[in-house]
């Protein structure tokens, strides 16, 4: 398999895709890996991967090997599993260096507590430098209505974390990228991109929103 430089979704595993890309290519990875929750959406949609955490550790390994040096990722996951997450991320080579929540103003459950937000790592690679504009590490979450993916992430907090986190030439990656919304958000802020799904339904639905984009933009 030939891989795309930039500008592009592959069909495919990111465990068989990631290993082609050289080595710190990559100036910013965004991504919403499998919370490992074994989730099922009300209509009955799944997330593939989401019943097993076989994939963790060697992800996140490729992640921080196409990672450029002195650069940063950002991971949601899942809080239940959040030591799991935290072991692979150091394991890989990743250092901690900030924690977002997303403040919702509805209950995605409601069992122990309402549970009204999600959360992602801040993680770096090396010792990158301080962003010339530094943002909150609370950012409030605007509902999509789950249209296109079941734990489909709203372009308003994604948005932020593309123009803070990665460079205006950069390439911005997620491994696991659903309806491909990291992706659409790093095209309207004018980085490449390289988007990586192993559903076909979902990619099909991103390679369309791509598609629009870029119509629009013609």
């Amino acid at each position: 398999m030939t891989i795309p430089s930039d500008n592009n979704i592959i069909h495919g595993n990111c465990l068989e895709v990631l290993p082609q890309r050289a080595s710190e290519s990559v100036n910013f990875v965004l991504t919403d890996p499998p919370y490992l929750a074994n989730y099922r959406s009300r209509d009955g949609r799944t997330v593939p991967g989401d019943d097993t955490d076989a994939w963790l550790a060697p992800a996140f390994a490729e992640i921080h090997r196409v990672l450029e040096r002195d650069s940063f990722a950002v991971s949601f996951y899942g809080w239940p599993h959040a030591d799991r997450f935290l072991r692979v991320y150091r394991a890989a080579g990743f250092r901690v260096v900030g924690h977002f929540t997303f403040p919702k103003r509805y209950s995605s459950a409601s069992k122990f507590v309402k549970y009204q937000h999600e959360c992602a790592y801040l993680l770096a690679k090396g010792y990158p430098k301080q962003p010339k504009d530094t943002i909150g590490d609370v950012i409030p979450w605007q509902y999509t209505g789950n249209k296109l993916h079941p734990t489909q992430k709203p372009l308003s907090v994604l948005s932020p974390l593309v123009a803070t986190f990665s460079t205006l030439n950069g390439l911005v990656l997620d491994p696991f990228a659903g309806s491909g919304s990291t992706l659409v958000a790093a095209r309207a802020a004018g980085r490449r991109f390289l988007g990586i799904e192993l559903d076909a339904g979902y990619h099909a639905i991103a390679r369309r929103r791509l598609d629009a984009a870029a119509d629009l933009a013609a």
